[in-house]
């Protein structure tokens, strides 16, 4: 099944890469979802994944997701409160 999420600024690959591997704790971004399809107990193999419950593949999707959003809010808030200051 094709990727139907497409990045903006197709430039920020890496970056968003390099996010989830960090949410995910681990070095690989392409490991990720399998290392928190491990946390969350839901058995993902690679290539085809079509017979696990939309449940079971939300918990993966949501966690990474979820967290990277939360992420990137936290990192736009410090940038904020770094400009503000160095404004002064």
């Amino acid at each position: 099944m094709a990727k139907r999420n497409k990045i903006l600024v197709p430039e920020a690959r890496e970056g968003l890469d390099q996010l989830k591997a960090k949410i995910a704790n681990t070095n690989d971004p392409q490991k990720a979802k399998y290392e928190v399809a491990a946390e969350q107990h839901v058995s993902l193999e690679q290539g085809y994944n079509g017979n696990i419950k939309a449940k079971d593949a939300g918990k993966i999707g949501g966690h990474i997701g979820g967290n990277m959003v939360q992420e990137l809010v936290k990192m736009g808030q410090q940038q904020l409160q770094q400009n503000q200051e160095d404004s002064k």
